[in-house]
């Protein structure tokens, strides 16, 4: 990782921290991102904002651009998922992620979303990363499917050497040989890149797990290996969600993980914001 002059620390102490709305990721708070796989309606996006704003969570996810494997599953609303993301956004004040797949869609994202999200099978989209290297906008790294932790931290690189600071790494999970778990989450790279980079690292325990009684697990344990936040897919009706919805939590699921993990922040020396205790649960049936 030599070549990597931008990514990697330069002594024990460097670290960056990245403002996103009110929260800065990569300092003592916890960044915790909840939210649908999918944006599929404005009333939907609204339901997922009113709730787990209470939990708390700090930013709101969704995606509008979807890379599916197959060309005929749901691939997004597009633009209109940009401006419903947008509304939400202002109606809670909760910053958005929403994941860019090419150039193009860049300037719609920018305009709607607060950090552009690049997904694993984008990771080394080389052209993608560099035109997101000239934007005024925090960037949400993935790791590839089957990438290498040098080849992720010089996918990080590209967006640096291009002039954007504000990167955030994500692991979500490698592929591998078992099937019971949709992916096998690296918790060790979780620990190396922390002591590798001085990027914020966050975790997907979400598509890591592929299966929903798995993720809250997977999600403390990232907290206890000392990620900075957590990527976590959330539905008011997970049975009834587009897409992945074998590993979404219900929202009265995703209020009770952010509670969990309260006590073992504090175990690593770090905390997870209060919340606003005022506001009622849905009823979902």
């Amino acid at each position: 990782m030599k070549k990597a002059k931008l990514a990697l620390k330069t002594d024990a102490a460097h670290k960056t921290t990245i403002q996103i709305g009110s929260a800065t990721v990569g300092g003592k708070d916890l960044f915790v991102v909840g939210g649908p796989c999918a944006v599929e309606s404005r009333e939907q996006m609204e339901a997922v904002a009113s709730q787990i704003v209470t939990a708390p969570v700090q930013a709101l996810r969704g995606g509008v651009y979807k890379p599916r494997t197959s060309p005929y599953d749901f691939q997004g609303l597009g633009l209109e998922g940009l401006e419903i993301l947008a509304a939400v956004r202002d109606r809670y004040g909760l910053p958005v992620i929403t994941e860019v797949m090419a150039i193009s869609q860049i300037d719609d994202i920018v305009a709607h979303a607060d950090v552009l999200q690049v997904g694993s099978r984008n990771m080394q989209n080389f052209d993608l990363l560099k035109a997101l290297g000239e934007i005024d906008k925090p960037i949400l790294l993935k790791r590839g499917l089957a990438a290498t932790l040098e080849e992720f931290v010089m996918a990080a690189e590209y967006i640096l050497s291009h002039g954007n600071p504000n990167v955030m790494l994500c692991e979500r999970g490698i592929r591998s040989f078992d099937t019971y778990t949709r992916n096998v989450l690296d918790l060790g790279a979780v620990v190396a890149l922390k002591q590798i980079t001085h990027l914020p690292v966050l975790v997907d325990p979400s598509h890591a797990a592929g299966k929903n009684e798995l993720v809250a697990g997977l999600a403390r344990a990232a907290v206890a290996a000392g990620a900075d936040g957590l990527l976590v897919e959330c539905h008011p009706e997970p049975e009834k969600s587009v897409s992945d919805a074998r590993q979404a939590l219900s929202l009265n699921e995703m209020v009770d993980l952010v509670q969990s993990i309260r006590p073992i922040a504090t175990a690593v020396n770090r905390c997870v914001p209060a919340g606003v205790a005022t506001v009622p649960r849905l009823s979902l049936v």
